[in-house]
């Protein structure tokens, strides 16, 4: 017997007052004289995951132009877009690549959270994550011999930048699913502020990201998945004060077999779910590319080494709820919560 679950259309976190708007419709709110109008966009078309804009405007064409940066940004990182700089690295055979600034500063920060997280994060994960197809109606679990191959070419230290130039040895691919989606986020919130916007709420399925907090001077509320409960119920409410929070979890994706549950967080090490007490992981920081590589690292460390890893970088808070519902955090993810 087989349970399928696919990617929610709203992975959690969500946030708590935004408005879902139809597909692809700007609807605009009516707000105080004072304050800018609220300009709502929700689009499912990139990132295999609904995005819904709340920006407060009075620049009718925003929500659009942060929906293109999304789009732009998404066909520069898909893995199977043919033509996309991620493509040509893994189709180049060995041979040198030329790609663009955005590619460029995203592997950098891969390598950086790879070598922090002893390569609990690896973009090079694609020869495993090729073998998973978490989205089919029928997902099958790998042949074992399959992964053992494919762990083996699985190293990030292998990856070779120079300038605008990247370098995969034959037979590596790399995957930028676990950190381009906070990248993205990342730049469409600095598209948003260059163009003077003061409040918003950008949702990324598992990335929040704020600019501000709200016009009346309170923070935004983001939701936590209960890791137990339907899409949409909250296990805990946290504070965003405009800055990312960005959380990874076992019930996003994934498939039941034999009483085995296969998530798509995978081990760098084996090309296999991990498997370790954690259900959940969220991670407060400024800067959601960062943030969504952390929370794959601390999952993929577990709770021990995840925390410890946290807890040596500045900025950075996470929250860690396990299996058995038990919460861990950080010295100062109290902040992030209601006393």
């Amino acid at each position: 017997m087989k349970k399928i679950r696919k990617a929610a259309l709203l992975i959690l976190p969500l946030v708590l007052l935004l408005t879902a708007a139809g597909c692809g419709r700007e609807e605009t709110t009516p707000a105080r004289e004072e304050t800018p109008p609220i300009r709502t966009l929700t689009v499912f078309d990139c990132l295999d995951t609904v995005i819904t804009f709340k920006i407060y405007t009075r620049d009718e064409s925003l929500p659009e132009a942060a929906h293109a940066e999304c789009r732009r940004l998404h066909a520069l990182f898909a893995r199977n877009e043919e033509g996309s700089d991620v493509w040509k690295i893994n189709h180049a055979d060995g041979q040198s690549v030329e790609v663009s600034d955005d590619t460029v500063r995203i592997l950098e920060t891969a390598a950086r959270i790879s070598e922090l997280s002893g390569g609990a994060f690896d973009v090079t994960i694609a020869p495993a994550s090729t073998l998973w197809d978490f989205h089919a109606e029928d997902p099958q679990v790998p042949e074992a011999a399959a992964l053992a191959e494919a762990a083996e070419r699985i190293d990030y230290t292998k990856i070779r930048i120079d300038g605008n130039t990247v370098t995969l040895p034959a037979g590596m691919m790399i995957d930028l699913g676990g950190i381009a989606k906070g990248y993205i986020a990342d730049a469409v919130k600095q598209m948003l502020v260059d163009r003077g916007v003061k409040h918003a709420i950008l949702s990324f399925g598992g990335n929040i990201i704020a600019i501000g907090i709200k016009p009346e001077g309170t923070p935004w509320r983001v939701g936590i998945q209960d890791i137990d409960a339907p899409t949409g119920t909250s296990m805990l409410v946290s504070l965003n004060y405009g800055g990312s929070t960005v959380t990874s979890g076992i019930y996003e994706r994934g498939f039941e077999e034999d009483g085995v549950w296969y998530h798509h967080i995978l081990s760098s090490e084996t090309g296999w779910p991990v498997q370790n007490e954690l259900a959940s992981v969220t991670i407060f920081t400024e800067n959601s590319m960062e943030g969504d590589a952390l929370s794959t690292a601390v999952f993929a460390l577990g709770t021990e080494k995840g925390t410890g890893l946290i807890e040596s970088l500045e900025n950075t808070e996470a929250v860690l709820i396990d299996r058995n519902r038990n919460v861990t955090m950080t010295s100062g993810a109290g902040k992030y919560f209601e006393n």
